[in-house]
Order: C-alpha cells, then structure tokens, then sequence
C-alpha cells in the first residue's frame, strides 16, 4: 500500500464473521458476540472507525483483565411506569444499552414517553445506533453517554468534563432513511486523534491542546492534553448537561470518577448512558409527523446552494450511504490492525477465518 492510499476493503460479512470469533472466545455467548462484532463492523462501514474494530483490542483486554464483565444483560434497579434505572455491571455497552434503548421504546409505546438511565456502565460505540433504533420503530429516540474528563471549562487550565457523545433519530417514511444526529461534543472525538496517531499524521489545529493547553497539531500531545469543545463555551455547557442527565441522575459516574478507556484497562470504565423515546402517536397522527418531517427534509436539501456545492445532506444520510457503499466496496480497515484481529482470532480455540480485502469498485458503482 504506497503511503496516503486508503487501506483496502474488507468484506463486511467476513470482517463480522472475525470480531465474532475473538469475542467468542472471551467467553462471551454467541448471539452476544455477534452484536458486538456488528455494532463495530457497522460504525466502520459507516465512516466512524473511531468506534469501529480500532476498538476490539482494548475491549478484549478489558475483558480479560476483568474491567469488563461478560454479562449479557443490566440489572433494574428503578422501574416505575416511564422511567427506569439500569445496573450494568460493567458489561460490553452495546449490549446494555440496546437493552435500555429497548425499554425506553416499550414505556414510550404505553406511555408516550420513555426514559431510561443506566449506571456502572462501559462505552457503548457510536450512540447514533441507539436514536437509529428507535426511529426505525417509528419513534423519536435520545442516546446519551458521558466520558473520562477531556475538556476544559472556557478559561480553564485542566480537564472537567468528556466530549460527551449525544445523538437523535427522527422516524422517516417507509423505505426512507431516518434522520439521525450523532455527534461528541468536542470538536472530534479522540478516536479519530488515535487514529492520526496511529498513522503518524498531525492534526489540525483546533482539535486539541496540549497537557498545559497550548494549542497542537501533534496527535501524541493531544492524546495526553485536552480535546476542545466544538463551539466553544456552547459545546462545553452541553457537555456539562449530558454528565449530569448520564452520571449524576443514574447515581453512576460523573466528571473524574469516569475513568479513561485506555489509561488502566485493569479498572472500570465507570461511565453512564441515558436514553430517551417519544413516541409521536401520543402527540397526533404518526404519519402526519413523518410526513411533516420529510416535507421539512425536502426544504433543507432543495437549492439553491453555495457557490461550489453540488449536494447538501440531512444529518444520517451520509452515513447511510456510506453504509450501502461499504456492501460492495468493502469496509477500510488498516493492515497492521487486520492482523491484529487474525491473530486475536487465531488466539481462539478455533482457526481465525480467512478475511481478505474486497476488490475495490469505479466511483459510484454499485
């Protein structure tokens, strides 16, 4: 591969087929692994590998280590009418919070609203999953997460709260893609720091600081400073509500007592989720809000547009597309990490199944 070309693609299948078997033999059960390896394999098919398969490796040591349990479900701690409280246990995130994703839909569907909070918790990958699935049931969905502190207050020399991912779906007519928001709160995650990392890049400026504040394009400096928030004091007062909704009403991890992914994989992550349902059949006719909705769509994506731009997208519709892309083109992945994974996988009481890059495709074929 000469430098500066994109890695090749894997087969999405194949690549799932991969992450399943070295969950697999953490101990986790079947159906389990594979909704694990397919949340992954799906934030990477749809452009977000900072909380793809990049993630396997720290997930497999926390598990081993015992930060991370392989329970398969949280516990109810609180449950009273529309709103619940969740005990995680310290399991794999996904699998948790597609479970409170779940529950906060059936309250919404009996009371018209559903809201669930879980605690003792562990990252759960692209939140845009969870508001996702409640659209695609035909309501409104929230998904919240908090993180380690990464971010400063404005003015302030130290780091006081995560880069707290938010993400919204909006139920869609048939055949249509919902609209879904996902975003963190800082200007970009830190995966996608790791990832410049990883590949020896800098970053631009405005990313991040470094540990005393100092504004850097080194991925290395960033990773151990602050992330800046996106829109400045607007960002940050966002993600100071999302510790709250997240860590302080779950009675879980808030601010510094969330700890890093990386830092000591040995101790639990300790962070907290919060998930929110409406459903628009408590507030009028379902169609007619979907049917407003796409009339609002049309409105957004019509022209005329700047000088230069072709397209304007709503938010999710990119990542859809990438997603339908990837079936034939592949999922990126870069090589050292691919065998990283054959050899966690190989590292199974079975052999690693055989993965190879998918034959890339002419722009825009299908």
């Amino acid at each position: 591969m000469n430098p500066g070309e994109p890695p090749p693609g894997v087969d999405p299948a194949r690549l799932t087929t991969l992450v399943t078997e070295i969950f697999r033999a953490t101990g986790l059960p079947d159906a389990a692994a594979v909704t694990v390896a397919e949340s992954l394999v799906d934030a990477d098919r749809r452009g977000v590998p900072s909380h793809g398969v990049m993630l396997v490796p720290m997930y497999v040591d926390r598990l081993r280590r015992g930060s991370v349990s392989t329970a398969t479900r949280a516990e109810p701690v609180i449950d009273l009418g529309a709103i619940a409280v969740l005990d995680a246990g310290h399991a794999l995130g996904v699998l948790t919070a597609d479970q409170a994703m779940e529950s906060a839909v059936a309250k919404a569907r009996e009371f018209g609203i559903g809201a669930v909070s879980v605690r003792r918790a562990f990252h759960f990958g692209a939140a845009g999953r969870y508001a996702r699935s409640a659209a695609r049931a035909g309501l409104v969905g929230v998904a919240m997460a908090n993180t380690r502190p990464l971010m400063p207050a404005p003015g302030g020399g130290h780091p006081v709260v995560g880069n707290n991912p938010v993400a919204v779906g909006l139920p869609a007519e048939a055949d249509a893609d919902p609209v879904v928001l996902d975003m963190a709160l800082s200007e970009v995650a830190l995966g996608r720091i790791r990832l410049a990392e990883a590949a020896g890049q800098p970053i631009p400026t405005g990313w991040a600081t470094d540990a005393v504040g100092r504004d850097t394009t080194d991925p290395a400096l960033a990773v151990a400073g602050m992330l800046l928030p996106s829109g400045g004091h607007k960002g940050f007062g966002l993600a100071l509500v999302v510790d709250a909704l997240t860590g302080v009403l779950s009675g879980g991890g808030y601010g510094r007592r969330v700890r890093g992914l990386y830092a000591d994989t040995g101790v639990p992550n300790d962070c907290a989720h919060f998930f929110l349902a409406l459903d628009p059949a408590a507030f009028g006719d379902p169609a007619e809000f979907t049917a407003r909705l796409a009339d609002l769509g049309r409105e957004v994506v019509s022209g005329p547009y700047a000088p230069g731009v072709e397209r304007v997208s709503l938010p999710g519709r990119r990542s859809a597309d990438r997603r339908r892309d990837s079936t034939h083109r592949g999922v990126p992945v870069d090589p050292s990490l691919l065998a990283t994974l054959t050899r966690l996988a190989g590292a199974s009481d079975g052999a690693a199944p055989a993965v190879t890059p998918t034959p890339t495709h002419p722009e825009g074929a299908h």
